[in-house]
């Protein structure tokens, strides 16, 4: 099966909004960042490597978008995430209306018996302190300004077992509980906190020679590795007021490679 991008219909849900995706130089985030701007939204796109940042910005602007890029180490520190949401505010003119938690480590995998302290730390300063202080510093004033949306993302190893990676996978579904527990506490001031949970997903430059998913998404519905422009378009439903009454979802976007069993595996 030849996977191709995600086509869909711009139809400007998301005019003269703000919004920060966290980890958007490549893969996932910049497909994110992509289908946020082309929806009409003025994405700020973050992360540490400036080069690809810059490159994402121009990629929006030649498409008629508005981008910028702010630099950003997201290390777990309330510092750094805090920074990060200033920074971020500023440069969307004073307000954040939509926040994407994208940013994450996945490499290496490691198995229990190989997991030391330092990388269990720095798994978890990553994947959920970062986001969990970033949500700490823009939420607030998401109420203040009446309303917002923010959508962290999961992973379908956060519910399906699998041989390796499950420090990993422990991030992700400490993610998806602050997803729940964060629609409870933001939902009833005007924020609403979902989730998307990706599956298998091809990055668009690996070369299609490669067996990327092999047996991840044998038995699926889908029967292949997803496109990060699925994801993208999960987010900006989630982001946008076709969505305003949902809260507290982690919405899967992975071929059913969680909930379907084809052919058993």
């Amino acid at each position: 099966m030849t996977q191709q991008t995600t086509q869909y219909a711009a139809r400007q849900r998301l005019l003269d909004r703000t919004a920060l995706v966290t980890g958007s130089t490549s893969n996932i985030g910049r497909s994110i960042a992509q289908a946020l701007a082309a929806e009409g939204a003025h994405v700020v796109v973050s992360g540490r490597n400036a080069q690809r940042g810059e490159e994402v910005v121009a990629d929006i602007r030649e498409r008629g978008g508005k981008a910028d890029f702010v630099a950003a180490d997201l290390d777990g520190s309330p510092a750094a995430s805090h920074d990060l949401a200033a920074a971020a505010t500023e440069a969307l003119g004073g307000r954040i209306d939509i926040l994407v938690n994208n940013a994450g480590i996945y490499s290496p995998p490691v198995t229990l018996a190989d997991t030391d302290s330092e990388t269990f730390d720095r798994y978890y300063a990553v994947n959920v302190k970062a986001p969990y202080f970033l949500t700490q510093a823009v939420a607030p004033r998401m109420v203040a300004d009446g309303g917002g949306a923010i959508i962290n993302l999961g992973s379908w190893v956060a519910r399906l077992g699998t041989p390796l990676g499950g420090l990993y996978a422990s991030t992700k579904g400490a993610l998806e509980t602050l997803t729940r527990a964060w629609a409870a506490d933001l939902g009833p001031q005007g924020v609403r906190v979902n989730a998307v949970s990706p599956g298998v997903i091809r990055p668009p430059e690996l070369d299609p020679a490669v067996d990327f998913a092999g047996a991840m998404t044998r038995g699926t519905p889908a029967g292949d590795a997803g496109h990060p422009d699925a994801i993208g378009a999960a987010v900006v439903y989630l982001a946008s007021d076709d969505a305003r009454f949902v809260h507290g979802t982690v919405l899967d976007v992975d071929g059913g490679r969680a909930g379907v069993a084809v052919i058993a595996n």
